[in-house]
């Protein structure tokens, strides 16, 4: 079943949105070259999910989430998540 709400970022692919902020914030392409390059209305909006990185915790934490995990996750969890995953990418290139 699929989310009706506009603002959920559950039904969207977090493997994807994470391919996306990697290419932002690791190798530093930045949004609108991303933009110019997505394949889809889709691939878009993902990448448009990944701005909300640059956003503050306080300014976000209203967005609701509604999918199968709303009941377990929040919006700052997500962010949180690809955050430490774009930090781990950035010490693994410190190291090399």
């Amino acid at each position: 079943m699929t989310c009706q709400n506009p603002r959920c970022l559950g039904n969207y692919d977090f493997d994807q949105i994470a391919y996306f902020a990697k290419k932002r914030f690791v190798d530093g392409f930045n949004t609108i070259a991303l933009l110019e390059q997505a394949r889809s209305e889709r691939e878009k909006e993902e990448i448009a999910l990944v701005c909300l990185l640059d956003v503050e915790d306080d300014k976000i934490r209203d967005l609701q989430l509604c999918c199968t995990h709303s009941h377990a996750c929040e919006v700052i969890d997500c962010r949180d998540k690809l955050k430490e995953i774009i930090e781990e990418e950035l010490d693994q290139q410190a190291s090399a």
